[in-house]
Protein backbone atom coordinates (compact mmCIF):
# COMPACT_ATOMS: atom_id res chain seq x y z
CA UNK A 1 0.00 0.00 0.00
CA UNK A 2 2.75 2.36 1.35
CA UNK A 3 4.45 1.36 -2.39
CA UNK A 4 1.10 2.33 -4.23
CA UNK A 5 1.14 5.72 -2.71
CA UNK A 6 4.63 6.37 -3.04
CA UNK A 7 4.10 5.48 -6.52
CA UNK A 8 1.11 7.54 -7.28
CA UNK A 9 2.96 10.45 -5.31
CA UNK A 10 5.92 10.34 -7.58
CA UNK A 11 3.90 10.02 -10.52
CA UNK A 12 1.80 13.35 -9.76
CA UNK A 13 5.00 15.22 -8.86
CA UNK A 14 6.43 14.62 -12.54
CA UNK A 15 3.41 15.60 -14.01
CA UNK A 16 3.04 18.99 -12.05
CA UNK A 17 6.36 19.56 -12.86
CA UNK A 18 5.72 18.32 -16.86
CA UNK A 19 2.79 21.12 -16.24
CA UNK A 20 4.86 23.77 -14.87
CA UNK A 21 7.63 22.94 -17.71
CA UNK A 22 5.28 23.73 -20.00
CA UNK A 23 2.83 26.23 -18.93
CA UNK A 24 5.99 28.57 -18.07
CA UNK A 25 7.41 31.32 -20.09
CA UNK A 26 10.36 33.76 -19.88
CA UNK A 27 9.68 36.97 -21.53
CA UNK A 28 12.87 39.31 -21.87
CA UNK A 29 13.07 43.14 -20.82
CA UNK A 30 12.84 44.14 -24.72
CA UNK A 31 10.01 41.81 -25.47
CA UNK A 32 6.23 41.96 -24.85
CA UNK A 33 4.12 38.34 -24.95
CA UNK A 34 0.55 38.38 -26.37
CA UNK A 35 -1.52 35.30 -25.57
CA UNK A 36 -3.64 33.76 -28.15
CA UNK A 37 -6.08 30.90 -26.17
CA UNK A 38 -8.07 28.98 -28.62
CA UNK A 39 -7.03 31.58 -31.53
CA UNK A 40 -8.62 34.17 -29.41
CA UNK A 41 -6.90 37.12 -28.38
CA UNK A 42 -6.45 37.66 -24.23
CA UNK A 43 -7.22 40.64 -22.48
CA UNK A 44 -3.95 42.09 -21.24
CA UNK A 45 -0.36 41.97 -22.62
CA UNK A 46 2.04 39.72 -20.74
CA UNK A 47 4.91 42.35 -19.24
CA UNK A 48 9.01 41.03 -18.95
CA UNK A 49 9.68 38.41 -16.38
CA UNK A 50 8.39 34.97 -15.76
CA UNK A 51 4.56 34.47 -16.87
CA UNK A 52 2.53 31.50 -17.42
CA UNK A 53 0.01 29.98 -19.71
CA UNK A 54 -2.40 27.21 -20.08
CA UNK A 55 -0.81 24.49 -22.07
CA UNK A 56 -2.76 23.12 -25.32
CA UNK A 57 -5.04 25.88 -25.21
CA UNK A 58 -2.72 28.90 -25.25
CA UNK A 59 -0.26 29.92 -27.35
CA UNK A 60 2.57 32.87 -26.81
CA UNK A 61 3.66 35.25 -29.16
CA UNK A 62 6.76 37.39 -28.21
CA UNK A 63 6.94 41.00 -29.87
CA UNK A 64 9.92 42.91 -29.91
CA UNK A 65 9.34 46.24 -28.72
CA UNK A 66 13.46 47.61 -29.42
CA UNK A 67 13.97 49.98 -32.67
CA UNK A 68 14.85 48.16 -35.75
CA UNK A 69 16.88 49.86 -38.05
CA UNK A 70 16.08 48.46 -41.35
CA UNK A 71 18.30 49.25 -44.96
CA UNK A 72 15.44 50.13 -48.11
CA UNK A 73 17.35 48.62 -51.06
CA UNK A 74 18.13 51.01 -53.78
CA UNK A 75 15.84 52.52 -55.61
CA UNK A 76 15.69 53.86 -59.42
CA UNK A 77 13.19 56.17 -60.83
CA UNK A 78 12.71 59.50 -62.94
CA UNK A 79 12.89 63.41 -61.09
CA UNK A 80 10.39 65.64 -61.33
CA UNK A 81 13.10 67.49 -63.75
CA UNK A 82 13.63 63.68 -65.56
CA UNK A 83 17.44 62.84 -64.22
CA UNK A 84 17.69 59.01 -63.60
CA UNK A 85 19.30 58.53 -59.84
CA UNK A 86 19.37 55.44 -57.68
CA UNK A 87 18.77 56.71 -53.94
CA UNK A 88 18.78 54.16 -51.07
CA UNK A 89 17.54 55.14 -47.63
CA UNK A 90 17.21 53.72 -43.92
CA UNK A 91 14.51 53.20 -41.61
CA UNK A 92 14.03 53.19 -38.17
CA UNK A 93 10.95 52.10 -36.58
CA UNK A 94 9.60 50.23 -33.57
CA UNK A 95 6.34 48.24 -32.23
CA UNK A 96 4.33 50.64 -29.70
CA UNK A 97 1.41 48.10 -29.83
CA UNK A 98 2.16 44.33 -29.72
CA UNK A 99 -1.28 43.14 -30.12
CA UNK A 100 -1.86 45.06 -33.48
CA UNK A 101 1.79 44.56 -34.53
CA UNK A 102 0.48 40.76 -34.54
CA UNK A 103 -3.11 40.93 -35.41
CA UNK A 104 -3.39 43.42 -38.40
CA UNK A 105 -0.62 42.57 -40.56
CA UNK A 106 0.90 38.94 -41.12
CA UNK A 107 4.87 40.56 -41.05
CA UNK A 108 4.60 43.64 -40.01
CA UNK A 109 8.82 43.94 -40.88
CA UNK A 110 7.84 42.97 -44.42
CA UNK A 111 5.31 45.71 -44.47
CA UNK A 112 7.49 48.13 -43.70
CA UNK A 113 9.85 47.27 -45.82
CA UNK A 114 7.89 47.59 -48.98
CA UNK A 115 5.92 50.65 -47.77
CA UNK A 116 9.18 52.22 -47.52
CA UNK A 117 10.02 51.44 -51.16
CA UNK A 118 7.17 52.57 -52.71
CA UNK A 119 7.63 55.92 -50.29
CA UNK A 120 11.16 56.10 -51.54
CA UNK A 121 10.08 55.73 -55.14
CA UNK A 122 7.10 58.21 -54.98
CA UNK A 123 9.26 60.80 -53.57
CA UNK A 124 12.01 60.36 -56.07
CA UNK A 125 9.19 61.15 -58.42
CA UNK A 126 7.97 64.17 -56.99
CA UNK A 127 11.52 65.96 -56.01
CA UNK A 128 13.88 67.70 -58.65
CA UNK A 129 17.61 66.49 -58.51
CA UNK A 130 18.76 69.95 -56.64
CA UNK A 131 16.21 68.75 -53.72
CA UNK A 132 17.93 65.40 -53.21
CA UNK A 133 21.69 66.70 -53.18
CA UNK A 134 20.76 69.48 -51.11
CA UNK A 135 17.16 69.68 -49.46
CA UNK A 136 17.42 65.82 -47.64
CA UNK A 137 15.63 66.92 -43.85
CA UNK A 138 12.44 68.47 -46.27
CA UNK A 139 12.75 64.83 -48.18
CA UNK A 140 13.14 62.74 -44.73
CA UNK A 141 10.02 64.54 -43.03
CA UNK A 142 7.95 63.15 -45.85
CA UNK A 143 9.39 59.94 -46.09
CA UNK A 144 8.64 59.57 -42.76
CA UNK A 145 5.21 60.83 -43.57
CA UNK A 146 3.92 58.91 -46.16
CA UNK A 147 5.61 55.61 -44.29
CA UNK A 148 4.27 56.47 -40.68
CA UNK A 149 0.11 57.13 -41.58
CA UNK A 150 -0.07 53.14 -42.97
CA UNK A 151 2.39 51.91 -39.65
CA UNK A 152 0.23 53.87 -37.02
CA UNK A 153 -2.91 50.64 -37.65
CA UNK A 154 0.14 48.17 -37.27
CA UNK A 155 0.76 49.01 -34.43
CA UNK A 156 4.16 50.20 -35.29
CA UNK A 157 5.89 54.12 -34.80
CA UNK A 158 8.31 55.52 -37.54
CA UNK A 159 11.27 56.93 -35.53
CA UNK A 160 13.62 58.38 -38.22
CA UNK A 161 13.94 57.76 -42.40
CA UNK A 162 17.52 58.96 -43.65
CA UNK A 163 18.26 58.95 -47.38
CA UNK A 164 21.70 57.44 -46.99
CA UNK A 165 22.93 58.02 -51.11
CA UNK A 166 21.89 59.71 -54.33
CA UNK A 167 23.69 57.38 -57.10
CA UNK A 168 24.46 59.96 -60.43
CA UNK A 169 24.99 58.53 -64.13
CA UNK A 170 28.24 59.59 -64.69
CA UNK A 171 27.28 62.24 -67.76
CA UNK A 172 25.31 63.77 -64.96
CA UNK A 173 28.37 63.69 -62.76
CA UNK A 174 30.80 65.24 -65.66
CA UNK A 175 27.88 67.91 -66.61
CA UNK A 176 27.61 69.24 -62.73
CA UNK A 177 31.44 69.27 -62.70
CA UNK A 178 31.85 71.75 -65.52
CA UNK A 179 28.67 74.22 -63.87
CA UNK A 180 30.53 74.16 -60.97
CA UNK A 181 33.46 75.29 -62.49
CA UNK A 182 31.94 77.76 -64.41
CA UNK A 183 30.12 79.05 -61.29
CA UNK A 184 34.02 79.51 -59.64
CA UNK A 185 35.46 80.70 -62.56
CA UNK A 186 32.50 83.48 -62.93
CA UNK A 187 32.83 84.38 -59.35
CA UNK A 188 36.94 84.87 -59.57
CA UNK A 189 36.60 87.05 -62.58
CA UNK A 190 33.83 89.18 -60.42
CA UNK A 191 36.53 89.59 -57.38
CA UNK A 192 39.05 89.89 -59.74
CA UNK A 193 36.77 93.17 -61.40
CA UNK A 194 36.30 94.67 -58.17
CA UNK A 195 40.01 94.35 -57.07
CA UNK A 196 40.49 96.49 -60.31
CA UNK A 197 37.84 98.86 -59.41
CA UNK A 198 38.93 99.43 -55.64
CA UNK A 199 42.48 100.18 -57.02
CA UNK A 200 41.71 102.49 -59.90
CA UNK A 201 39.97 104.61 -57.12
CA UNK A 202 42.69 103.97 -54.91
CA UNK A 203 45.26 105.30 -57.61
CA UNK A 204 43.03 108.28 -59.13
CA UNK A 205 43.11 109.70 -55.15
CA UNK A 206 46.94 108.95 -55.32
CA UNK A 207 47.10 110.92 -58.59
CA UNK A 208 44.83 113.99 -56.97
CA UNK A 209 47.54 113.78 -53.90
CA UNK A 210 50.27 113.86 -56.04
CA UNK A 211 49.16 116.89 -58.19
CA UNK A 212 48.49 118.89 -55.26
CA UNK A 213 52.20 117.69 -54.00
CA UNK A 214 54.84 117.21 -56.43
CA UNK A 215 57.47 116.02 -53.87
CA UNK A 216 55.48 113.08 -52.78
CA UNK A 217 56.21 111.85 -56.53
CA UNK A 218 59.90 112.01 -55.40
CA UNK A 219 59.13 110.61 -52.44
CA UNK A 220 57.34 107.26 -54.71
CA UNK A 221 60.01 107.04 -57.25
CA UNK A 222 62.74 106.86 -54.16
CA UNK A 223 60.58 104.25 -52.68
CA UNK A 224 60.59 102.65 -55.70
CA UNK A 225 63.94 102.32 -55.79
CA UNK A 226 64.47 101.01 -52.89
CA UNK A 227 62.33 98.74 -53.58
CA UNK A 228 63.81 97.47 -57.21
CA UNK A 229 67.82 97.49 -55.50
CA UNK A 230 66.46 95.07 -52.56
CA UNK A 231 65.86 92.18 -55.97
CA UNK A 232 70.20 93.21 -56.32
CA UNK A 233 69.37 93.62 -60.42
CA UNK A 234 72.92 94.33 -62.13
CA UNK A 235 70.40 97.23 -64.18
CA UNK A 236 68.50 99.84 -63.03
CA UNK A 237 66.36 101.96 -65.64
CA UNK A 238 65.40 104.71 -63.24
CA UNK A 239 62.25 107.65 -65.29
CA UNK A 240 62.88 110.77 -63.96
CA UNK A 241 59.90 112.73 -63.93
CA UNK A 242 59.12 116.18 -65.84
CA UNK A 243 57.79 117.40 -62.17
CA UNK A 244 61.54 116.43 -60.71
CA UNK A 245 62.68 118.53 -62.96
CA UNK A 246 60.02 121.68 -62.47
CA UNK A 247 61.18 121.28 -58.45
CA UNK A 248 64.57 121.26 -59.40
CA UNK A 249 64.25 124.38 -61.25
CA UNK A 250 62.36 126.52 -59.01
CA UNK A 251 64.66 124.96 -56.10
CA UNK A 252 67.77 126.51 -58.60
CA UNK A 253 68.68 130.34 -57.22
CA UNK A 254 68.99 132.76 -60.68
CA UNK A 255 72.30 132.84 -62.20
CA UNK A 256 72.60 135.67 -64.42
CA UNK A 257 71.57 136.70 -68.23
CA UNK A 258 72.55 133.70 -70.09
CA UNK A 259 75.04 134.51 -72.87
CA UNK A 260 73.52 135.02 -76.34
CA UNK A 261 74.64 132.91 -79.60
CA UNK A 262 77.98 132.99 -80.57
CA UNK A 263 78.23 134.81 -84.72
CA UNK A 264 79.14 132.41 -86.88
CA UNK A 265 81.57 133.29 -89.54
CA UNK A 266 80.62 133.67 -92.91
CA UNK A 267 81.82 130.88 -95.54
CA UNK A 268 84.89 130.75 -98.26
CA UNK A 269 84.01 132.48 -101.25
CA UNK A 270 81.13 134.62 -99.46
CA UNK A 271 80.84 137.82 -100.20
CA UNK A 272 81.41 140.58 -97.40
CA UNK A 273 78.42 141.75 -95.54
CA UNK A 274 77.84 145.35 -96.01
CA UNK A 275 78.87 147.35 -92.89
CA UNK A 276 76.38 148.73 -90.66
CA UNK A 277 75.28 152.34 -91.00
CA UNK A 278 75.39 154.46 -87.96
CA UNK A 279 72.20 154.80 -85.92
CA UNK A 280 72.56 158.87 -86.06
CA UNK A 281 74.25 161.85 -87.82
CA UNK A 282 78.09 161.34 -87.21
CA UNK A 283 79.15 163.81 -84.74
Amino acid sequence: MVQELLTAGAVAGVGIVAYLGAAARVVKQYERGVVFRLGRLRDGIRGPGFTFVVPVFDRLRKVNMQIVTMPVPAQEGITRDNVTVRVDAVVYFKVVDAANAIIEVEDYRFAVSQMAQTSLRSIIGKSDLDDLLSNREQLNQGLELMIDSPAVGWGVQIDRVEIKDVSLPETMKRSMARQAEADRERRARIINADAELQASRKLAEAAEVMSEQPAALQLRLLQTVVAVAAEKNSTLVLPFPVELLRFLERATPAAGPVPGPVPLSPPAGAPPSPPAEPDGPPG
